[in-house]
């Protein structure tokens, strides 16, 4: 099983995103996590299965919510460099392709 590694801004971000969610709708914030966990652990299961965004780096959507998930494999750990909002700027990640 892999591991998973968050860079501090997708951490940042996920935390965020739970707040406002909550925020909307008490338990929307729960739903969300949920449907976040059940994505790491596709991903943990098969981080080749999603397709490549960019070089090595790959983009899983969450079903339910307008968000995707930048990662990457590295050996025996998945590196979650966003947790991206669809309809943010979709460059705005790149900085933290060396992590």
């Amino acid at each position: 099983m892999y591991q998973i590694q968050y860079h501090p801004d997708a951490e940042n971000e996920f935390l965020l995103s739970v707040h406002y969610y909550e925020s909307q709708q008490k338990g929307l914030g729960r739903r969300f996590i949920n449907s976040f966990n059940k994505a790491i652990d596709n991903i943990k299961y098969s981080p080749e299965s999603w397709p490549i965004l960019q070089d090595d780096i790959r983009r899983y959507l969450l079903n339910t919510f307008p968000f995707g998930i930048l990662y990457r494999k590295v050996r025996n750990t998945i590196r979650i460099l966003a947790v991206m909002h669809l309809k943010r700027d979709p460059d705005y990640w790149k900085n933290r392709k060396g992590f």
